[in-house]
């Protein structure tokens, strides 16, 4: 009996060996799906805050549901998602900058040259901000790699 569970065993864990790596969602969402935990990336540009989205303004992009406050914001994000979108799939963008990924926090947000970033928390956010250029030009080396690899 004991000789059957092993074989079992090592049928099981060279079963796991042999998958493929899951691959890295292009966007963060949550466990509902929700890209940027539901909330509305048009905002930040058109309110400078963030504010949560409606479930009755949504957009599916880029594998991802889409939330906004408004119908006229869903509608800018649907003529022009890439001008909302927040930059690396909306995953932590001191995180990418790193070499990894990490889950965001919505309050922990910035603009810079018309590109929205998100960030792990506002602690991770006062690290991005000491050199937002330098963190931006690793990011953008390490993304493409990070959604390969995954």
């Amino acid at each position: 009996m004991k000789l059957i569970l092993r074989i079992f065993g090592i049928i099981a864990l060279w079963g796991t060996l042999s998958l493929p790596a899951m691959a890295l969602e292009p966007v963060y969402s949550d466990f509902f799906g929700k890209a940027i935990k539901g909330y509305d990336p048009v905002a930040y540009f058109t309110q400078s805050k963030p504010v949560r989205g409606d479930d009755d303004y949504t957009y599916r992009w880029n594998n991802a549901k889409w939330y906004f406050s408004s119908a006229q914001n869903r509608d800018a994000f649907a003529q022009n998602p890439e001008k909302y979108a927040p930059q690396y799939g909306g995953y932590c963008a001191w995180a990418v900058s790193q070499g990894y990924t990490a889950k965001i926090d919505p309050d922990a947000w910035h603009i810079h040259q018309g590109k929205l970033y998100l960030n792990y928390n506002k602690s991770v956010q006062k690290k991005w901000q000491r050199d937002v250029p330098g963190h931006i030009a690793q990011g953008d080396k390490n993304w493409p790699s990070l959604l390969a690899e995954n």
